[in-house]
């Protein structure tokens, strides 16, 4: 079985060659406002929008993680839409949806993305310290996400298997697919998952126990099946059969089902929050001269109209107002935690996936024994 896991670092030169742009069209309407980057540069940009004339089209490029392509095809346009309306431009937009972690490595080797809507805080803040965003990004309500989610199990209709909880992914002749931690933010937040799970449980028996939980997840890497590059590869194998189970984002699951995947949700126990982010490439911007654009495709990320289209695919809406209209549609475990509980992206990037950290152990031990 394991000669079908995907592992190691697939290298970044292949990350960027992979990247496939396409062209497609979209507009904004009436957003919550964020920060612009600096004073300086926001009065750059009202100078020099108020002094010439606008162009007839604007290009945005954006570098997303994969599994934002389903909500961005219907938001691209809308955008498009409301822009032309507001300031009679065109806006077109160049698009890459690769894994997260795949995408920062792009972005920081050259990929002029000017907007960043990524898996997780840690691939944004690669980009930070490449210097190639200068502004301070979470300096918003939201904190810089766009969307939230919660990790959860994908199972095959009936679930044949009898999958409850993580524990269940351990049992004898159940293959697991997870995406590989190494290119994707998403696997990220599905080991922190079970991680954190293992954690719960230690703590319910009465003392947080890493050693424990690092067995936990150690039993669950046993029975994986194939580590995809991405979250959208991993959902893709799925689809074709391959594995019982699946660990993934709850929108995605949910975003199958709406399309008529015979596949059943379960949430377990304990799992973790999902958080993803976006943020604007100051020095990509400043080159392609389109800030006031891109500026106000950022701000529409917030909207209620953006935030519905996401909710409608699944994900958990940031905006309070848009989360209370669909709050139905979600299940909130009693023993759900945030990355806090783990000590926080430094302390779980160091500890978790650092090198010689439990991940990497894990993987050097080939799992439970």
């Amino acid at each position: 079985m394991k000669k079908f896991k995907s592992l190691g670092l697939v290298t970044a030169a292949l990350f960027t060659a992979s990247i496939a742009l396409t062209a497609c069209g979209t507009g904004s309407t009436k957003s919550a406002s964020t920060p612009a980057p600096s004073a300086a540069a926001t009065a750059a940009a009202t100078t020099a929008a108020s002094s010439a004339p606008k162009a007839e089209k604007v290009t945005i490029t954006i570098g997303a993680y994969s599994i934002l392509k389903d909500s961005f095809d219907v938001i691209l346009p809308k955008f498009k839409e409301e822009w032309k309306k507001k300031t009679g431009q065109t806006v077109e937009f160049q698009e890459s949806y690769v894994a997260s972690g795949s995408q920062a490595t792009a972005i920081i080797q050259g990929f002029e993305a000017d907007i960043a809507p990524l898996s997780l805080e840690g691939d944004i803040q690669k980009i930070v310290e490449k210097g190639l965003i200068t502004h301070d990004w979470k300096n918003n309500p939201y904190k810089g996400n766009i969307t939230a989610s919660i990790a959860a199990i994908g199972v095959r209709e009936g679930n044949p298997k009898g999958i409850k909880d993580w524990t269940d992914l351990t049992k004898p002749g159940v293959e697991v697919l997870i995406p590989n931690p190494s290119t994707s933010g998403g696997a990220k937040w599905d080991i922190n998952a079970i991680y954190g799970a293992g954690l719960k449980t230690s703590e319910a028996a009465g003392k947080k126990d890493p050693a424990f939980a690092k067995d936990y997840l150690a039993k669950v890497y046993k029975n994986i099946k194939v580590l995809d590059k991405s979250g959208a590869d991993s959902l893709a194998t799925f689809d074709k059969g391959v594995g019982d189970a699946i660990v993934t984002y709850e929108n995605e699951l949910i975003s199958r089902i709406q399309s008529g995947k015979k596949y059943v949700e379960v949430i377990p126990q304990y799992t973790t929050t999902i958080e993803n982010p976006v943020a604007l490439i100051d020095k990509n911007v400043d080159k392609h001269g389109n800030r006031e654009a891109v500026q106000a495709f950022l701000e529409y990320l917030w909207s209620p109209d953006a935030q519905k289209v996401f909710a409608d695919k699944g994900f958990r809406s940031v905006l309070p107002e848009v989360a209370k209209q669909y709050e139905k549609n979600y299940t909130t475990p009693a023993g759900v935690f945030n990355i806090e509980y783990l000590g926080g992206w430094d302390k779980v990037n160091k500890e978790l996936y650092g090198k010689g950290a439990i991940w990497e152990t894990i993987l050097a031990e080939g799992g439970a024994k």
